[in-house]
């Protein structure tokens, strides 16, 4: 249960503030912009863990929204209004990616395959940690309709 209260309170600090960004950037800044995708940045010590969903509380993660490129840290710090969130840069990276649809805890087998069989075949290994894109609102999407980009960052096996 930690983990759903945390979630929560992660997405209550994060939203307000992308919203306050979105209005920064419309109305200081001159610049459209809207509030993108939900990303998550999960792993756990023991993989095992993670994918097959069985503790939940052993999984560490970091919940992301990306910033447009004109937006700054000063543009973050004058809409933080006490905010823990940080502005960080993130560089993706090579990656081995696919489509999920459905529940996320129907992500495990998805994850495994991935990991076990799809990587090694191609000459690659894992590297960096576990990246997700949400594309929809699990709050109107049935389960069943959940769509989530899976992302492992890779690196070629030398020769």
């Amino acid at each position: 249960m930690r983990l759903i209260t945390e979630y929560k309170a992660a997405l209550g600090a994060l939203y307000p503030l992308a919203y306050r960004l979105t209005f920064r950037s419309t109305r200081e800044l001159g610049r459209d912009d809207v509030v993108p995708p939900l990303e998550g940045l999960w792993w756990a010590e023991d993989m095992e863990a993670f994918t097959s969903r069985c503790d939940k509380d052993r999984w560490q993660w970091r919940l992301m929204l990306m910033t447009p490129e004109w937006i700054t840290a000063a543009d973050v710090d004058a809409v933080r209004e006490g905010s823990a969130v940080r502005w960080e840069e993130f560089e993706g990276g090579l990656c081995v990616q696919t489509l999920h649809v459905g529940p996320y805890d129907a992500e495990g087998p998805v994850l495994e395959r991935m990991h076990d069989e799809e990587i090694p075949s191609r000459g690659l290994e894992r590297t960096g940690l576990h990246h997700e894109i949400y594309l929809g609102d699990p709050r109107r999407a049935a389960p069943e309709r959940l769509r989530t980009v899976l992302r492992q960052p890779v690196r070629r096996l030398q020769p």
